[in-house]
C-alpha cells in the first residue's frame, strides 16, 4: 500500500517494514509488542466516559547513541553511561495533539509517556542508527498528532534523527524529520519536536500554539552566564575573542563590532569570563578544545563522537601546520627561510595522479566517518622529518608550469579567479581617489592618458575605448591607502595600493595597460609615491621573468593586494561573518513550525562552528592569515574597513552586484534581464545562471506558503526576524541605505534569494578553488616582503642582474608557502556528506506536495545549469573559460565529488 503524504521513491528503507508492520494492525495478526509499558492513554481518556474508541499507532524511534565521552567533564562517567544502557527505560515519549487542548496547561492534550525499551540494543556493525518500536493507544478524540515530547533521564545524549508515526486506520504516516542532539532532561521540560506539517504562526493549530512559543523562548535565553554544550541557545556577542592579552600584549586586537571605527556583523555568544588584563576582552576556551567552544550542539559539525575526534585533530593538526615549519623551516639554506629557486617550488608536490598512494599511509577504518573538514587522506608526511608534507599538484600548473605567469592569466583571473567580484568598468578617466587629498595626497591616479594611448591597439584610444566600454580595472587604491604605512612599518611586511587597468580586446579577453602601485605620503601635506609600470615588450627564454623583472613583482604585488582582499573581505567577511547573525536571527525567531525556516536551515549548515574553529585557528591574533598575509594584524581590520564602508544587504545579490560595478546594464531584452558588458565573464554567466534557478525555487515556494502581501506583512515571526536580522544581527548598519521593507512576496523572495546565494554560490566561487589557484604560492602569493627597487640605484641595478633573486626573496618565503598550502588544502576539500544546490539530505523533510514537485523542478533546473557549463568549457571561442593554464572554470558547477575537486556549490558555508 501507499501512504497519503509519503515520498514517492524516497522513504528510507525502514518504511516498507512499517508499511507491513500497518497492515498487521488492520489485519489483527500483529504480535502486542512486549514492553514495560506500551499503552499510552491521555488525562482526557481517564476523565471523559464518552471516549468510546481508541486509535492504535505505531512509532519508529530513530537514533544514534552516545558510546562513548568526548567531553573532558566526561571523565568517570562512561561507567554511568554502560549502567543505564542496560537498564533502560530511561527515555520515553509522548504525542501532543493538534487540536485537543488540555485546559489545565493550555498545550494540545498529551498522551501518557511511553518509555522506550530495548535501550540496550546495539546496531548492526555495518549501520549506524538504532530503529525502536513503538505501541501507543489514545483516545478516539485525540486528534492529529502534530508534536512530540522526548524525554531523555539517562547520563549521557543521543542524536534523535527521526520519528514516524503510522495511524493504520487512515493509512497515513506522519514523520517528525528530527536531526537534533537531545541532552539529559531530568531538571527540564522533556524536548519539543514539531511534524513536517508546517504553519504560519496565524495558522498554528490551537494545540501547538503555546509549544510554538516555548520552543522559541528556549532557544532565545536569557542572555545570561556561560554557555554549556547542552544548551540550545542563540545570542549575539561582538568580536572581542580573537586575541588575548593575558597571554601577550602584542595579541590585543580591536574589538570588532559595536562601534563606529570597527563595524562588523556579530557572532556567537559564549559567555565565557573576561580576560584579567582588560575585562573587554572574552578569555579563550580551556586547552583550544573544539568542544570547548560553544556553539549550539545541532549547529556543530558531523553527529558522530568520531566527528569530533576528527575536528580536534584539524585543530591540532592546523597549529602544527602553522607553528612547526615556521620554527623549522626558518633554518633553511637560505637565511630568511627564501625559496633558493623555482623549481624547488616543484619539489613540494607529489607527480600528478601519485598522492592516492598516500592514502595508504593511513589508519585504516573500515567505516570511515566524513566530515568537510576531512583532508587527511589527501596528503601526507614525507620522509624522515614529519614537517616536511607533500601536497597534490595544483591544476594552475599541471597542464603547463609557466603559463600561471603570464599578463593573459594575470588578467583571466579577475573575471574567472578566486576573486572575480572587484573588477569594474572604468566610467570616467583619469582614475580619481575618495580619499581626502590633505592626508593621502593627489587623489587623481598616476596613470595618464598619453599611458593609455599608447598601449592600446591601433585605432583606439581613450575615449573611443570609454564609450565602447572597453575599460576595465581592479582599484585597491582606498581599500589600502589608509593601511600601508602601518603594514610597512612591520617587519617582513612590504604592501602598495595598487590599481590595474585592463582592456577588452576583440577576442573577448583582457589585456593589461598598466599597473600603479601606490605609497601614501610619509606625513600629511606631504606628496605620495605613485609609481606606473607597463607590460614589457617581449620575455626571458624561461617565458616567466621579463626583461623588467619589475613588470612582474608589480604584477605580484596586485596579486598579493588581491589575495589579501579576496581572503578577509570577501571570503571571511561576506559570507562566513554576514551570514552567522541570520542563522542566530533565524533560530530566535522563525518556529521550527514556519515554513521559512524549513528552507533557509540548509543554507546555515555547519557555518556557527566552522566561524567558532575560524576564530581559534584562522583568524585569531598571530594565527595563520595574521602570519601569512601581508597587512598582519590588521587583516580583519581591513574587513571591517569595508564592511563599514561598501557593504550593503541589496547589493550583496548576483545581479545587483554587477550592475554596481558596471559589469552589467539592466536589459529586459536580455538573458535573466542584464546584458553583461563582458560577455565571456565566466563566474557572471554561470552565476545568473543559478541565481535564476533559486530565484525560481524560491518564488515558487513562497507563492505556496503565502496567498498575497497581506500575509506576508503580517506574518509576525517573519517580521519579527528581518527586524532582528538588520537591528540586532547587523546592528553596526541597521540605519544604512539598502534594506528592503519585507512588506510583499517579491521583497521575501528577493531576501531570501540573496541569503541563499551568499551562503552557497557567493561562497563556493571564493573558497573551493583555493588550492587550485593558491596551492602554488607564485601564482597568489599571500605576503610580499619587499618593495621594487626605485630605479637608478643599486638596488634597481641587482634586480637587473638577478631577476629570479630578487623574485624569491620579495614574495612568501618557504615557511610561509607551507602554511598557505596545507591552509588552503583543508579550506578546498569537500566531504563526502555534503548537500549541495538542489539537494536534500534529509528524509521527509516535508509532506507538502506542492514543495516536493516545486523542489523537483529547483533540483531539474539545477542539473541543467550543470550542463551548460559543461558546454561551455568545451567552447574553445570562449578564451576565458581556461586561459593559458588549461583550468576550466568549475567553480560554479553545482555538484561535486568529496575530496579536493576545484567545483561544486554546497547549500552553506559549511568550511
Amino acid at each position: 500500500m501507499t501512504f497519503a503524504n509519503a515520498q514517492s521513491g524516497k522513504e528510507e528503507a525502514w518504511l516498507a517494514g512499517l508499511e507491513d508492520t500497518v497492515e498487521g494492525f488492520v489485519s489483527g495478526v500483529l504480535p502486542t509488542h512486549k514492553a514495560a509499558d506500551n499503552s499510552s492513554t491521555t488525562k482526557a481518556e481517564a476523565e471523559d466516559s464518552t471516549v468510546s474508541s481508541t486509535i492504535h499507532m505505531m512509532g519508529i524511534l530513530k537514533l544514534r547513541k552516545r558510546l562513548q565521552s568526548v567531553e573532558r567533564t566526561d571523565v568517570g562517567r562512561d561507567e554511568t553511561n554502560a549502567l543505564d544502557n542496560i537498564l533502560g527505560g530511561k527515555v520515553s515519549l509522548q504525542l501532543v495533539s493538534n487540536t485537543s487542548v488540555d485546559p489545565d496547561t493550555g498545550e494540545g492534550v498529551r498522551s501518557s509517556e511511553l518509555k522506550v525499551v530495548n535501550w540496550a540494543a546495539v546496531p548492526d556493525p555495518a549501520m549506524t542508527e538504532i530503529d525502536f518500536s513503538m505501541n501507543f493507544h489514545v483516545p478516539g478524540n485525540f486528534g492529529t498528532v502534530g508534536a512530540i515530547i522526548i524525554h531523555n533521564r539517562h547520563t549521557f545524549e543521543f542524536l534523535l534523527v527521526s520519528f514516524s508515526l503510522a495511524l493504520p486506520e487512515r493509512r497515513t504516516v506522519i514523520h517528525f524529520p528530527c536531526n537534533s542532539w537531545v541532552y539529559n532532561t531530568s531538571h527540564k521540560p522533556g524536548r519539543i519536536f514539531f511534524s513536517n506539517k508546517l504553519y504560519l504562526p496565524s495558522q498554528t493549530p490551537a494545540g501547538l500554539v503555546a509549544l510554538r512559543a516555548e520552543e522559541l523562548n528556549t532557544l532565545r535565553g536569557d542572555g545570561k552566564g556561560e554557555r554549556k554544550v547542552q544548551d540550545r541557545i542563540y545570542d549575539y556577542d561582538v568580536y572581542n575573542d580573537l586575541g588575548n592579552p593575558d597571554s601577550n600584549l602584542s595579541f590585543k586586537r580591536p574589538i570588532l563590532g559595536g562601534s563606529e571605527d570597527f563595524p562588523y556583523p556579530p557572532r556567537c555568544r559564549t559567555g565565557r569570563p573576561p580576560t584579567k588584563t582588560d575585562p573587554s576582552f572574552e578569555s579563550p576556551p580551556p586547552f583550544r578544545n573544539p568542544r570547548w567552544t560553544y556553539v549550539p550542539r545541532d549547529e556543530a559539525f558531523g553527529q558522530y563522537t568520531t566527528d569530533d575526534d576528527v575536528r580536534r585533530l584539524f585543530r591540532s593538526i592546523v597549529q602544527d601546520v602553522t607553528v612547526r615549519p615556521l620554527i623549522s623551516l626558518a633554518a633553511a639554506s637560505e637565511p630568511d627561510g627564501s625559496f633558493p629557486s623555482f623549481e624547488k617550488f616543484f619539489e613540494l608536490y607529489a607527480p600528478e595522479g601519485e598522492i592516492k598512494h598516500l592514502e595508504n599511509l593511513q589508519p585504516h577504518n573500515p567505516n570511515p566517518i566524513r566530515h568537510p573538514l576531512e583532508f587527511i587522506h589527501s596528503f601526507a608526511t614525507s620522509g624522515e622529518d614529519p614537517s616536511t608534507f607533500i601536497y597534490p599538484l595544483p591544476r594552475v600548473i599541471a597542464a603547463d608550469k609557466e603559463a600561471w605567469s603570464t599578463d593573459e592569466e594575470f588578467t583571466r583571473e579577475f573575471i574567472a579567479g578566486l576573486n572575480p567580484m572587484v573588477i569594474k568598468r572604468v566610467t570616467e578617466f583619469p582614475l580619481k581617489s575618495q580619499m581626502e587629498p590633505s592626508e593621502y595626497g593627489d587623489p587623481v591616479s598616476a596613470i595618464t592618458r598619453e599611458h593609455v594611448d599608447r598601449q592600446l591597439p591601433e585605432g583606439w584610444d581613450v575615449n573611443k575605448a570609454l564609450k565602447r566600454n572597453k575599460l576595465f580595472v581592479v582599484d585597491y587604491h582606498d581599500t589600502y591607502i589608509t593601511y600601508i604605512n602601518k603594514i610597512n612599518a612591520e617587519a617582513g611586511r612590504a604592501f602598495y595600493a595598487s590599481r590595474t587597468l585592463m582592456f577588452l580586446t576583440s577576442d573577448g579577453t583582457l589585456q593589461v595597460l598598466a599597473i600603479e602601485l601606490t605609497l601614501p605620503p610619509p606625513a600629511s601635506g606631504e606628496p605620495k609615491n605613485s609609481r606606473v609600470f607597463f607590460p614589457p615588450d617581449d620575455r626571458t627564454p624561461d617565458g616567466r621573468i621579463t626583461k623588467s623583472c619589475a613588470w612582474e613583482l608589480a604584477k605580484t604585488h596586485v596579486k598579493a593586494n588581491d589575495s589579501a582582499f579576496h581572503q578577509v573581505v570577501n571570503h571571511y567577511t561576506r559570507t562566513h561573518a554576514t551570514i552567522e547573525p541570520i542563522v542566530i536571527a533565524t533560530n530566535r525567531q522563525l518556529s521550527a513550525l514556519h515554513p521559512i525556516k524549513l528552507i533557509l536551515t540548509p543554507h546555515f549548515k555547519w557555518t556557527m562552528d566552522i566561524n567558532a574553529a575560524a576564530r581559534q585557528s584562522l583568524i585569531q591574533a598571530d594565527g595563520i592569515i595574521e602570519s601569512a598575509f601581508t597587512p598582519g594584524k590588521y587583516c580583519l581590520e581591513l574587513g571591517a574597513l569595508m564592511y563599514k564602508l561598501d557593504w550593503r544587504f541589496d547589493e550583496q545579490g548576483l545581479p545587483a552586484d554587477l550592475v554596481k560595478r558596471g559589469m552589467a546594464i539592466p536589459n529586459s531584452y536580455a538573458k535573466h534581464g542584464l546584458q553583461l558588458l563582458l560577455e565571456d565573464y565566466p563566474y557572471a554567466v554561470d552565476g545568473l545562471d543559478l541565481w535564476a534557478a533559486i530565484e525560481t525555487w524560491y518564488t515558487d515556494f513562497v507563492d505556496i506558503v503565502y496567498a498575497d502581501d497581506r500575509e506576508v506583512w503580517g506574518d509576525v515571526e517573519l517580521q519579527t526576524w528581518w527586524t532582528e536580522v538588520r537591528t540586532v544581527g547587523h546592528a553596526d548598519k541597521k540605519d544604512a541605505p539598502g534594506w528592503p521593507v519585507l512588506n510583499s512576496k517579491h521583497k521575501l523572495v528577493q531576501i531570501l534569494v540573496t541569503i541563499a546565494w551568499v551562503a552557497s554560490c557567493h561562497h563556493a566561487a571564493v573558497n573551493f578553488g583555493q588550492y587550485q589557484y593558491s596551492g602554488f604560492m607564485p601564482n597568489n602569493p599571500t605576503c610580499m616582503r619587499r618593495l621594487i627597487p626605485e630605479e637608478h640605484t643599486p638596488e634597481w641595478n641587482d634586480l637587473e642582474v638577478n631577476p629570479v633573486k630578487n623574485y624569491l626573496e620579495s614574495v612568501s618565503n618557504e615557511p610561509q608557502a607551507r602554511v598557505d598550502t596545507a591552509t588552503v588544502q583543508i579550506l578546498s576539500t569537500h566531504g563526502a556528506n555534503e548537500e549541495y544546490l538542489g539537494q536534500r539530505n534529509v528524509q521527509n523533510w516535508t509532506s507538502d506536495h506542492k514543495i516536493l514537485a516545486a523542489f523537483a523542478k529547483y533540483s531539474m533546473n539545477i542539473t541543467a545549469v550543470d550542463g551548460l557549463i559543461n558546454r561551455r568549457n568545451a567552447d574553445k571561442t570562449l578564451k576565458n573559460r581556461s586561459g593559458p593554464v588549461k583550468l576550466e572554470y568549475e567553480l560554479l558547477h553545482p555538484t561535486s565529488g568529496e575530496g579536493l575537486t576545484g567545483r561544486g556549490v554546497p547549500n552553506s558555508v559549511s568550511i
